[in-house]
């Protein structure tokens, strides 16, 4: 063994041959485990095996090999204060030690069983990573394969790595002993039966610093938490510029909303909220009627769909100026058609999103978080309840349950006014819920490309007064869709059958904030 001395234990083996040469050549020793040890050997790379410098055979199946005084000795001990110590009890100084963790993430997203799920928590790896990066002044810390050309190249260069190398690497390997033991408890959380832990674990991956955040003066990045919900995080982007933070926040939204529908469905977004969805025997039918519930709007927003992006609603959407097109999937014809608007935003998720999959959502506050289960309700016709003297027709029943889902993803106070699976107005975000209701008649009339006459109309919450429910019967709105539960029900209930509308109540809140 040389006088420098690196140790390599890793379950990734990417890049490990070149690395560990360039590590040889450079006259460093190098002490290794196991199967990593084996594998540099088979490439001709001498290696001294972690048992024969410690002097202590693996034991209890491998759960114990590194846990020794002449590993950690040699990672924690300080270059001046410690060598009298180091020397007395025959440790030597470890330089760099190259560590990536048993994968136990991928095994638990393979669904493993229990046990194998143990067996795949990594003890000795952290304990090494912390040790190491404690000493960071004398040890240089690897925990990614993709830093290894950088040090090399340092080492190359310079003999060593830089201090400031060190301590960056050192920061990488806390970041990602973290991330680990967070995965751990998150998993151990899962399985307690309870919904929300003592402590809160969430470890997320650095997956693009943004140009700014909601505004110019602010800073912004976006991190992906691992799930593997199909959505935005996880979409591969086949076109187009940046995604910035409105549009990673906008598109996450689209997506959401047009994966509530089983028919083709196209959704159109501005602002988080959406200014046009439908549904239709084709795609391109439902993107022409979601960009007529309002067009003016639809201007540089974001589209979502639920089918592969065929080549007729590519040439559709090319006509129109958007920020981002969202979809499961792309034909080769309709990608040609959007690479012609070379700042378009292309993201192919693979797949939809389930609206009833179980799942977290999280809010920041100050000082804190608020962490709730994903709203996965949907109303359904057999769960429904029909409070007035007229029942709703077929058609009505259709539309209803229609605008009741695009409702959901609309920020509350919202309104929803819809017909022939298509929305006709949108009320979103006023402090009464009667405001919403004359807004979304109002813009539907300023379109004037289909009156609300006709309509249903859909409410995220109860209406608190009667008024609400007139601003939609005076829209033309012929039946009406609610969770009910005011005080004031039964008012609101005689307005309806006053005025010859059907109301049906699905004990079903959709607040959205």
């Amino acid at each position: 063994m040389t006088n420098r001395i690196a140790l390599i234990s890793v379950s990734d083996k990417s890049g490990l041959i070149d690395f560990a040469r360039a590590l040889h050549d450079a006259g460093i020793g190098i002490l290794s485990t196991g199967g990593s040890a084996g594998h540099m050997a088979g490439a001709g790379i001498a290696v001294t095996e972690v048992a024969d410098h410690t002097g202590f055979p693996e034991i209890m199946d491998g759960r114990v090999k590194t846990l020794h005084p002449k590993i950690h000795g040699g990672l924690l001990g300080r270059r001046d204060a410690h060598r009298q110590a180091m020397t007395d009890h025959d440790i030597a100084p470890i330089d760099l030690i190259v560590v990536n963790l048993y994968p136990f993430e991928q095994t638990v997203a393979k669904g493993a069983d229990f046990d194998t799920c143990i067996e795949n928590i990594d003890i000795g790896g952290p304990a090494m990573i912390r040790s190491g990066a404690k000493n960071h002044e004398s040890v240089t810390v690897i925990v990614d394969p993709a830093d290894y050309a950088m040090v090399t190249d340092e080492i190359k260069t310079n003999g060593t790595t830089h201090p400031e190398t060190r301590r960056k690497l050192a920061a990488k390997a806390y970041a990602r002993t973290a991330a680990y033991d967070a995965a751990i408890a998150s998993w151990f959380a899962d399985r307690s039966g309870g919904i929300f832990p003592e402590r809160l674990t969430l470890s997320g991956r650095l997956k693009q610093t943004l140009r700014y955040g909601e505004n110019p003066h602010q800073k912004a990045a976006f991190y992906s938490l691992g799930d593997t919900r199909p959505g935005v995080a996880a979409a591969t982007q086949l076109q187009g510029k940046e995604l910035s933070f409105n549009n990673l926040n906008d598109t996450d939204a689209a997506f959401e909303l047009v994966s509530e529908f089983d028919a083709p469905s196209v959704a159109i977004i501005k602002h988080a909220n959406p200014c046009g969805v439908a549904s239709a025997d084709t795609l391109s039918q439902a993107y022409g009627k979601a960009l007529s519930t309002d067009p003016v709007s639809a201007f540089g927003g974001i589209i979502a769909l639920n089918r592969a992006l065929d080549a007729q609603t590519a040439e559709d959407i090319a006509k129109l100026f958007a920020e981002v097109v969202i979809a499961p999937d792309i034909d080769p014809t309709a990608q040609q058609v959007l690479a012609r608007k070379k700042n378009l935003r292309v993201l192919i998720t693979g797949a939809m999103a389930d609206p009833a999959a179980p799942g977290m959502t999280l809010r920041s506050l100050a000082g804190g978080v608020l962490l709730q289960s994903r709203d996965g309700g949907r109303a359904r016709p057999e769960n429904l309840q029909v409070v007035t003297k007229r029942a709703p027709s077929e058609q009505e029943l259709a539309d209803l349950l229609f605008a009741f889902r695009v409702c959901k993803h609309v920020k509350s106070n919202a309104i929803v006014y819809a017909k022939d699976r298509q929305t006709v107005g949108v009320g979103a975000g006023q402090m009464s819920r009667v405001d919403s209701a004359r807004i979304a008649a109002w813009k539907a009339q300023e379109n004037g490309v289909l009156p609300t006459g006709g309509s249903v109309v859909a409410s995220d919450a109860f209406f608190p007064f009667a008024d609400g429910l007139l601003a939609a019967v005076n829209a033309g709105a012929t039946a009406v869709i609610q969770p009910g539960g005011s005080v004031r029900d039964e008012e609101v209930i005689a307005t309806a059958d006053a005025n010859n509308i059907a109301m049906v109540m699905t004990g079903l809140r959709h607040f959205r904030h």
